[in-house]
């Protein structure tokens, strides 16, 4: 049989590739790039998300005020709105030295090296808007530096076949550069807290500044990478004008397409119940009576396991069978494996359910990722409006993590988690309710021709 992949505009390519084809593919100078552009996509997210509430819990603020604290994520919820402006605007000298897109990638790269450090120095609870400042700073560049690499990816790779080991080496990179911003500072802060006896304000400080410095794999890549051929702009054309015309045409296009209000907000809500519960899962572990070492132990580096394989088995699905079974398949699963976490929490401090639970997390919320990632690519079918378009979806999903989750740590205090837990379940449902919804339209044939559903 003839094994199908996946293609950005969302048809199929067909494959047939030995293993030393394959690997030869993903060694491929721009294959290779997109790979460590995506180790740098993946850094700051932990540094605004799960590590600062961690770090938070760990010198004493209340769950509300971390859970309050998700809303510097909105950037990656609003970064749709200037998406445009790096498809008609260059970087004074370093688009000129490096072009377009890799001269925003350097800036963002720098930008966020220097607001990383910036947070390092703060104190969460003597100065705890300073550090929500800082905190903003480094979401706004991270969430800059994705739009780049997204109008990178898909200009610089041409291919379907090369597409699709883009997005596998971006989404390994970016899982590496989350575990190496997750598991990595926490153990980093414990073993210079518990081996070297220094002061938890410290230990902080370096995993921060550690973190920081790994940015320059970023710097790294877009300095190896090769620029992508840059459009033709018509001669006297002013940038108000190229940016006007971006905006307008991105937008037209996605908005004047059938059921797109309801594809907007099945995007938004399709890893919503993920969202709502990974926000505290940390302080989760925390409270329950787990040290930072088992957190780092099981929640990072056994769970990074079943990330990589619940990503092979994404994969496989979506070869395997349509689009829409796939987001089935995958949205049932996401929905119930937070009921786990409610196990967890009669259990307590039982390392052995803990692995099972983070396991099974960990491999059900990959294939969800994997499945949505190639529904995303298939919505942007217009490739001269896809850095926009796709900025705008990956922003909705953004939603859940920061508006729709900013309210869970108070939900958590007031209902307790086992409560908490089993809410985040039922919250993925109106994400199913519009899936059923969309299939029932036809949106999925419309997508997908070749497709059923």
């Amino acid at each position: 049989m003839t094994e199908q992949t996946l293609s950005p505009s969302g048809g199929t390519a067909p494959q047939r590739r030995s293993l030393k084809e394959a690997f030869a593919l993903y060694t491929q100078r721009d294959v290779l790039s997109v790979s460590l552009l995506g180790f740098s996509s993946g850094l700051p997210l932990a540094l605004t998300g799960g590590t600062l509430a961690l770090w938070m819990k760990d010198v004493g603020v209340t769950l509300t005020t971390i859970g309050l604290f998700s809303l510097v994520g909105l950037p990656y919820t609003l970064k749709f709105l200037w998406a445009p402006v790096l498809d008609a605007v260059d970087v004074p000298l370093l688009s000129r030295l490096l072009g377009r897109r890799r001269g925003w990638l350097l800036a963002c790269q720098i930008v966020l090296i220097a607001a990383i450090a910036a947070l390092a120095v703060q104190d969460p609870v003597a100065s705890p808007f300073a550090v929500a400042a800082c905190a903003l700073a480094v979401a706004i560049a991270s969430a800059t530096q994705d739009i780049a690499v997204d109008a990178f990816r898909v200009e610089r790779l041409d291919s379907s076949s090369e597409q699709a080991a883009g997005m596998a080496g971006y989404v390994t990179g970016y899982r590496l550069a989350m575990l190496a911003t997750g598991a990595g500072v926490i153990a980093l802060v414990a073993y210079l807290e518990e081996a070297h006896g220094l002061p938890r304000g410290t230990s902080w400080f370096w995993g921060y500044m550690l973190a920081g410095a790994c940015v320059a794999i970023g710097v790294i890549a877009t300095l190896f990478a090769r620029e992508p051929k840059a459009p033709e702009r018509k001669a006297g054309e002013g940038t108000g004008h190229r940016l006007i015309a971006t905006t307008v045409g991105a937008f037209r296009d996605f908005l004047t397409r059938d059921q797109a209000v309801m594809i907007l907000l099945f995007v938004m809500l399709f890893k919503f119940c993920d969202a709502f519960a990974g926000v505290l899962t940390g302080p989760f572990v925390l409270d329950i009576g787990f040290s930072k070492a088992t957190y780092v132990e099981i929640v990072k580096v056994v769970g990074f396991g079943g990330t990589i394989v619940g990503g092979f088995v994404g994969a496989y699905l979506a070869r395997a069978y349509p689009l829409v079974t796939c987001l089935w398949i995958s949205g049932v699963l996401q929905l119930t494996s937070n009921l786990g976490f409610t196990l967890q929490a009669y259990a307590g401090p039982n390392a052995s359910v803990l692995t099972g639970v983070i396991l099974v997390e960990n491999f059900t919320s990959a294939i969800g990722t994997v499945i949505f990632v190639a529904y995303l690519s298939a919505l942007c079918g217009a490739r001269e409006h896809t850095a926009t378009q796709y900025a705008l979806l990956t922003a909705l999903t953004a939603v859940g993590r920061t508006l729709l989750g900013s309210s869970s740590g108070a939900i958590a205090e007031a209902s307790g988690w086992p409560l908490f837990f089993a809410l985040t379940a039922v919250a993925g449902l109106p994400g199913l309710a519009a899936l059923g919804w969309l299939q029932a339209k036809g949106h999925f044939r419309a997508l997908r021709p070749d497709e059923a559903g």
